[in-house]
């Protein structure tokens, strides 16, 4: 159900890191290190699955609307997530 605006206390503008700010132009990240980043986590942080889960919300709308601007590269082996990178 949706709540009205003044029961907030703060509203923060809806800004996202663009990919060149995100991510780095010589690595290739997985959607679960992209997640922890849009966080300002760093990659390779432990999280819950619950967390992870939530970051995941986040991060898969986001590797879609940047889609233009990314590589994808196949998993390395069947039991690996696919890797995003930053279109040279």
């Amino acid at each position: 159900m949706p709540v009205p605006k003044s029961e907030f206390d703060d509203l923060l503008p809806c800004d996202f890191y663009t990919p060149e700010e995100l991510l780095d132009d010589d690595r290739m990240y997985t959607v679960y290190e992209i997640a922890r980043l849009l966080q300002g986590l760093e990659p390779d942080d432990d999280v819950d699955r619950e967390t992870e889960d939530i970051l995941l919300d986040w991060a898969i709308p986001w590797v879609m609307v940047n889609a233009d601007d990314l590589v994808v590269a196949e998993p390395r082996s069947d039991d690996e997530p696919g890797y995003y990178g930053l279109k040279e």
